[in-house]
């Protein structure tokens, strides 16, 4: 796919943010190349939403743990595509030390099953699910994260 940035006759548009290429994928993306496109999305989140996830990690596992699909209640490590660790950002102190980074984990594998079932675009979808995990961590509503995805 090329850039949005050609006009009539192949001349640049004129003040226009141009955004990166999106990467075309010959194989199945694997875990870099999806923390790549989380830090690309993460960078492009509206400014209320990034503000509010300053410094956390962003991890990418093919499957979620043991654990979490025992916590989770999950039928399939394939029905998790992300899940947000840490402290609710308004629970946070700044008189407390902090045991642990708050994670936003991926997980490749379900997000590449959703991609091939879908059609929708991968970079899209991992921008979704990184909105999703840290609007529902934050408390926001579905209509909230929806509208925050389309600013």
């Amino acid at each position: 796919m090329a850039p949005a940035a050609a006009g009539v006759n192949g001349g640049a548009m004129r003040g226009r943010r141009v955004p990166p290429p999106r990467p075309r994928f010959t194989a199945p993306p694997g875990l870099d190349d999806i923390a790549d496109l989380a830090e690309r999305a993460l960078a492009d989140i509206p400014q209320p939403l990034r503000g509010m996830v300053a410094g956390v990690s962003i991890q990418v596992e093919d499957f979620p743990d043991e654990a979490t699909e025992r916590d989770m209640g999950l039928e399939s490590p394939f029905d998790l595509l992300g899940l947000y660790v840490g402290t609710p950002f308004g629970e946070q102190s700044v008189t407390e030390s902090r045991e642990h980074v708050d994670v936003i984990q991926l997980y490749r594998r379900p997000i590449l099953d959703y991609w091939c079932d879908s059609g929708e675009d991968l970079p899209h979808i991992v921008r979704h699910v990184l909105i999703h995990e840290i609007g529902h961590h934050f408390g926001f509503s579905d209509e909230d994260m929806e509208r925050l995805e389309n600013e």
